[in-house]
Formats: structure tokens, C-alpha cells, sequence
């Protein structure tokens, strides 16, 4: 063969291993939006001007909202610059080398209040840039506002965790497939529309399209358009499950979602865990709005998304505290007979001057919080001011939020002043703040919380989490609860139960309706023989595991997914495949340190002592934590009775983490070697 032919199709193999940039793909049950156009010309009218309509654009002059025309973002440490050749759009910034570059732009990303833009690198990824455009104040500015993330950090701009197709793609397009190859590491991402449109919420559109045409040219007379076969968007929880596919915190189980399955088939929901809210269950960081709705009265009286906001264009019902009037009022509707006939957009309701900032309804029920620096973000947990909790656990109040030079003991006595004393429940604010602070008088108060069907299943669940992270037995009551988000939590916290509670507990777990609980139950159960396993739910176990680890496989570009696989492989006898996951997981993400020293272990167990060194060795200069590093060296340098090395190795560790007592144990045992060591 011709060596340019043969240079040629070397060149092809090399572009094919990079992959392809994500493009449009074939879905035979898709449809063109202008089909739905055609005969929804109204709702279509409304979507054009929607967020959803523009959250992922082509990077084009009518779309570009920043300044590229030599604009520029600039402190120590990083320049970004923004420019236009033509009608391309280009950035010049620092890749994963340190290095500046030209490279292109290829999309926007979201249209106000800020908007991001979005730069093709090898592998078929799509990459977030972290400086962003301000529409309010027309400036660039970073996402991480305190110091730049240096180049090479899974934070960087070009690095993992600002990668479009793992973190935004699923939400910002339709019908999304990822395509992830694991081996590679790389992306062949397609999707139906590079936007939010009709088929994301309304499910496959061929079959009704195809019935409507049928039904114009006259072939069946009379009859109505095979509907969309998303059912689940009429009122109540329902809708608010559908709308939680993107607006909640999540961990997603499927490859490919489908609109109107159930939500804990193809995601499990984040609880109230201390990491994301507050105690008392207010946002803290970015959790969107599924966790805090799911804590209001009104989810629990079954208002849904589409009462607030209408759905097409997103955009909220009515203007101000009408929205709110609308049904807070002296004649509420019947639908929801829990309403307090009042009029509430008065002084004698707010106590605020009427039109003034403290008057609004949102301003006392749904306080804001800002997220990528100027988006703020409302609660919609749609609570009552409670500055008593802020007294007892710290919790912020929205009282403060506009009187921060007042005490929460001003705002007590303001409300008191108006409302009179009032003899308040204990909050479960309050028993998650003590099970936080350790108290041990929480563990009683989390298990009535968990039983307390009152309480927003959300709550019942975090009671539940928290009691299994306590190594506590779990509220059998938890276990058939009728919300699955308390049977994944209850699930969970099993797992970590003798064999004889699993056993109990879990087995009947494993054909449970929804898939989130049953791949839950049957990790929690991998570890046990066969024929420990009733032998009627042996088959279920077999087909809830291999459920469990296809969800790992859909989220297989994230490193906890990857250790996920290496634990689920230790305890079912596969140490090779285990070491197989724990170095993807290194190579995904070097900062993080679970992962070597699980391979590590490994190593040690296997007599490759020289290796686990050197693996430990090399996650040094990146990690977060070195002193876990060092510590684990010190242990590997005792097993080959190198103690000097090991004492260094173990000092440092001490250095990094002086409260470890593990540490100091070990190094008094190695000093004590090193003493009665004979002299060379």
C-alpha cells in the first residue's frame, strides 16, 4: 500500500481515537421541532423566549451575548482574552498544560443572568469555561472568584469537572446520549436537539406527529393524535418528579432517561445531608430546587411546578405577590383546603410597609441565595422566618437577611410583638443539628423523626441516612415506607448491618418497584454467598445487581462511580477487576486519594510493596491531603521493616493531620523499633 495512503489512514485512526465532537444524532422516535410547531404554534411562541429554549445555542453573533471583540479577564495568575475572526468565536486561555492557546468556541451555554461558553477538546468533549459573561454589568468574571484553579486541576476549566458531557449535557439538550467510552476515555455524545425542546419534557414525539398527519390528510376521521408519552405532567408530585430530572441534586442510574418514567428508576435524589443544607433544611450550596420543595407544604398539599410557572415559557403565573395572592387570599380555592382564609398582602399580615422591599411575600418565604457568583437562587422550601432556630443552631433566617445589624433575638421579639407568644414544636432542624454536633440524645429523636409520617418523606429520609452513618439499626418501618426516597435511604443504611439484619431487611427489597431501591438493596447484599440468599429471590438479586452496576457503568466518567465498581468487585471476589477500576478512578481524578489507596492495599496484599510506594509516591504533589498519603507510606515502609523511612514517612503524616491517632500510635511503634534496633 502507498505509504501517503497508509499516513492517511493513520491519521484517520488517530482522529477516530480522540473522538468526535458531540453532534446531533439519529432518535427514530424523535421528531424536528418544527413539527411540533406546526400545530402547537402557541406554546412554541412561549418556549422561543424560555430559558430552556436557550440554554445551549451554536456560537453564533445573533447568540453571543459577551464581549468578544478583544475583551479580557484578567488577575494574577490568569488572563483569558475573547476574540472574533470573522463570525468565529475564539478564546485564548490557559489549557491543562499552563500553556495559552487559540482555541474555539462552540457554543453558549445558559443566557442570563450570566452566560458561559463552550470550547471542543479531544476526546469529543465539550469543556465549560470558568470565566464567564455578567449580562447585568456587561464584565467577564470567574466562577471562582477567590483565586484561579491552577492548569492540570479537575476544576481547571479543561479539566473533568468542567466537563460538558459528565456535568451539563443531559439537562442542557434532548434526548441526550452520552456515549462514554470507559477504556478510552473519551466521548462519541449525540442528542436529538442541542436545546431544551418539546421531546425533553413530552417524551418521543414520532408516533403522535406521525397520527396527526394521519388524521389532517383525512385517514381517520374523528379521531384524536396518539398523545406524547410523557403522562406524568398534570398535577402534583408527578410533574414535580419530571421537573426534578434537572432540578435537583442527583445521582442518575440509566445511560438513557426517558420523560415520564419514575423518578427513582433513573435517578436517586440527594437527602438533607450537611454538605448541601443547612440544618434546618435551607440551601447552602447548589442543590437547585427539588430538595427544598420537597420540604414545603405546598409539595405536600400537591401544588405543582406548572402552578408557579408557566411551563412553556417558565416564566412565573402572575407578577410580584399576585402569584402568591392567587391562592393565599381571603377565599382560597377548594383544592387546597388547608389554606387560612386571610388577606395577606397587608401590613397586618407582613408588618412591613406596603410596596416596600419587606412587604413581598418571596423576601420573608423563599430568602435568596446567590450561586455562580450572580444567579441568585430562591428557596423553595416557601418556610416561615424562624429566627429562634437561628438562635438555637446557628441556621440563617430570612428576618436578617434584611436587617443583618439585628440580633435573632430583635427578630424573636419583633414577631412576638405581632403574633403573640407561640409554643413551637421541636424542628427537625434541631434534631439534625445535634445527630451533626454528635449529641447522643439525637439518635431517639432521628428514629421517631424517621416513623413520623407527617414529616416530608425527604426529612424521614435524612433522619434515616444519618441514623445508618451512626452505625445505628434502621426504623423497620423505613424499609416499606411508601415514598421510595425513605426505602433507597433505609436500603442503604442497612448495608452496613450484620449479615442477619441485611438478610431480614433487604431481601424483600430486591424486586421492589422502583430501581433506585432495588440496586441499593442488592449492594447491600453482594458480599453474601448464593445460598445465604432465599432461594425465590436469588434470580431478583442477580438481576438488581446487574442493574447496580449497569448504573455505575452510565455514570462510568465519574471517579466515584469507578470506585463504586472497584468496592462492588473487592466484595464479590474480583480483585483484579477491582485494581482495573481503582487506576481509571486515578487516572480521572489524581487529586483524590480513596482511590490509591485502595489499589494500594491491593498491591500490599499481592507482596507488591515497591509499587504501592511508588503509586503513593506519585499522588503526593497533587493531592488535597497528602498526609493520608504519607501516613499510608509509613505503614508500607513498617511492613518491609524499613524504619527510618518509615518514621519520616509517618513524622510527616503527623505534621499534616495532628489529630490522627492512628498516626501517633504507629509512629510511637516505629520510634520504639528504631530504639531496640541493634546498631550496624
Amino acid at each position: 500500500m502507498p505509504r501517503r495512503v497508509l499516513a492517511l489512514l493513520a491519521g484517520l485512526a488517530a482522529f477516530a481515537a480522540q473522538g468526535a465532537p458531540p453532534q446531533a444524532g439519529v432518535r427514530p422516535d424523535h421528531v424536528d421541532e418544527t413539527e411540533c410547531r406546526a400545530c402547537h404554534a402557541e406554546a412554541a411562541r412561549r418556549w422561543d423566549g424560555s430559558k430552556h429554549r436557550q440554554a445551549m445555542q451554536p456560537a453564533t453573533a445573533d447568540k453571543v451575548l459577551g464581549d468578544f471583540d478583544g475583551g479580557e479577564f484578567a488577575r494574577e495568575g490568569e488572563t483569558v482574552r475573547f476574540l472574533r475572526r470573522g463570525d468565529a468565536f475564539r478564546v485564548v486561555a490557559a489549557g491543562a498544560d499552563g500553556k495559552a492557546a487559540e482555541l474555539p468556541v462552540s457554543h453558549t451555554f445558559g443566557v442570563y443572568p450570566l452566560q458561559q461558553y463552550l470550547v471542543p477538546l479531544p476526546g469529543g468533549r465539550l469543556q465549560a469555561l470558568t470565566v464567564a459573561w455578567d449580562l447585568r454589568a456587561r464584565r467577564w468574571f470567574s466562577l471562582y472568584p477567590a483565586e484561579p484553579v491552577p492548569p492540570g486541576s479537575p476544576l481547571h476549566w479543561s479539566g473533568r469537572y468542567q466537563n460538558w458531557n459528565l456535568m451539563c449535557g443531559e439537562c442542557h439538550t434532548t434526548a441526550y446520549a452520552k456515549g462514554y467510552d470507559e477504556a478510552g476515555d473519551r466521548y462519541a455524545t449525540t442528542w436529538a436537539v442541542p436545546t431544551v425542546g418539546c421531546q425533553a419534557c413530552h417524551g418521543p414525539g414520532r408516533a403522535h406527529a406521525e397520527s396527526a398527519r394521519r388524521i389532517a390528510a383525512g385517514a381517520a376521521s374523528g379521531a384524536k393524535p396518539e398523545p406524547t408519552p410523557n403522562r406524568a405532567l398534570g398535577q402534583g408530585p408527578a410533574q414535580v418528579d419530571q421537573c426534578a430530572a434537572c432540578h435537583a441534586r442527583r445521582t442518575r442510574l440509566a445511560e438513557r432517561t426517558e420523560p415520564g418514567r419514575p423518578f427513582l428508576d433513573d435517578f436517586i435524589p440527594d437527602n438533607l445531608r450537611a454538605d448541601l443544607y443547612h440544618a434546618d433544611g435551607q440551601q447552602l450550596e447548589e442543590v437547585f430546587e427539588y430538595g427544598s420543595y420537597r420540604q414545603s407544604r405546598m409539595y405536600q398539599a400537591g401544588v405543582a411546578c406548572s402552578d408557579c410557572h408557566e411551563p412553556h415559557g417558565g416564566k412565573l403565573r402572575a407578577e410580584g405577590d399576585a402569584l402568591c395572592v392567587s391562592c393565599h387570599n381571603e377565599s382560597p380555592p377548594a383544592r387546597f383546603p388547608g389554606l387560612v382564609p386571610a388577606r395577606y398582602d397587608a401590613a397586618t399580615h407582613h408588618f412591613h410597609a406596603e410596596g416596600g422591599a419587606g412587604s413581598r411575600c418571596v423576601e420573608c418565604h423563599m430568602p435568596g441565595r446567590n450561586y455562580m457568583v450572580v444567579h441568585e437562587r430562591r428557596d423553595h422550601a416557601i418556610r416561615v422566618p424562624r429566627p429562634d432556630l437561628t438562635r438555637r443552631i446557628g441556621t440563617p433566617n430570612a428576618c436578617q437577611g434584611c436587617h443583618a445589624d439585628r440580633t435573632p433575638e430583635w427578630a424573636e421579639a419583633a414577631i412576638r410583638s405581632r403574633h403573640g407568644e407561640r409554643v413551637r414544636p421541636e424542628h427537625y432542624g434541631e434534631v439534625f443539628a445535634a445527630a451533626r454536633a454528635g449529641r447522643p440524645e439525637a439518635v431517639p429523636k432521628l428514629a421517631t423523626l424517621a416513623a413520623e409520617s407527617g414529616q416530608p418523606a425527604i426529612v424521614r429520609a435524612s433522619a434515616v441516612e444519618i441514623l445508618g452513618a451512626a452505625g445505628v439499626p434502621v426504623p423497620p418501618a423505613a424499609l416499606a415506607d411508601a415514598d421510595p426516597v425513605v426505602r433507597v435511604a433505609a436500603a442503604a443504611a442497612l448495608a452496613s448491618r450484620p449479615a442477619p439484619e441485611r438478610l431480614a431487611g433487604l431481601v424483600p427489597l430486591l424486586d421492589d418497584a422502583r430501581r433506585a431501591v432495588r440496586i441499593t438493596a442488592a449492594r447491600g447484599l453482594a458480599d453474601l454467598a448464593d445460598d445465604a440468599i432465599p432461594g425465590s429471590m436469588r434470580e431478583p438479586r442477580r438481576r438488581a445487581l446487574a442493574e447496580y452496576v449497569e448504573a455505575q457503568r452510565a455514570m462510568a466518567d465519574m471517579p466515584a462511580a469507578q470506585l463504586n465498581l472497584a468496592a462492588f468487585h473487592l466484595v464479590t471476589g474480583d480483585p483484579g477487576q477491582a485494581a482495573v477500576h481503582y487506576r481509571r478512578a486515578i487516572a480521572q481524578d489524581p487529586t483524590r486519594n480513596v482511590a490509591r489507596l485502595g489499589l494500594a492495599r491491593l498491591l500490599v496484599g499481592a507482596g507488591r510493596h515497591g509499587e504501592a510506594a511508588a503509586l503513593l509516591r506519585d499522588g503526593l504533589a497533587a493531592s488535597g491531603n497528602p498526609g493520608e498519603l504519607h501516613f499510608a507510606l509509613g505503614l508500607v515502609a513498617g511492613e518491609r521493616q524499613r524504619w527510618a523511612e518509615a518514621a519520616r514517612e509517618l513524622e510527616a503524616a503527623a505534621s499534616r493531620l495532628p489529630q490522627d491517632p492512628r498516626i501517633h500510635r504507629n509512629l510511637e511503634a516505629v520510634r520504639r523499633h528504631l530504639r531496640e534496633a541493634p546498631p550496624r
